[in-house]
């Protein structure tokens, strides 16, 4: 079983910047690919980023492209999504996904694996 724990939520004001991380532990695997969705209240969840294990295949949801960029360190079997300029539409609860292929996943249902999520509040 893979665990995800998810940390580095918090509030911030528009236009600042905040650094989340997930760190994967358990049964890990050599070739992966990390997801980041959201879910604000009243909302369905939605797809922000990915990233393969290999460095490659990042993808970006039209409405943080620019804004955020996401990493990873395979030492550390964890993913970094940092997030410049945000804004108060940010706000909502941050979850890391992970499958064991590569690729550009960007749908929850491609993914087996989840962490508990993270609170993200952006104040105007």
């Amino acid at each position: 079983q893979v665990h995800l724990v998810e940390s580095g939520g918090g509030l911030v004001q528009a236009g600042g910047s905040l650094r989340v991380s997930c760190a994967a532990s358990g049964r890990t695997f050599s070739r992966y690919t990390m997801g980041w969705f959201r879910q604000a209240p009243g909302k369905e969840r939605e797809f922000v980023a990915t990233i393969s294990s290999n460095g490659g295949n990042t993808y970006y949801a039209d409405s943080v492209k620019g804004r955020f960029t996401i990493s990873i360190d395979n030492a550390k079997n964890a993913v970094y999504p940092q997030m410049n300029s945000l804004k108060p539409e940010d706000t909502a609860v941050y979850y890391c996904a992970a499958q064991k292929i590569l690729g550009v996943l960007t749908l929850s249902y491609e993914y087996d694996y989840w962490g508990q999520g993270t609170q993200v509040t952006v104040s105007s």
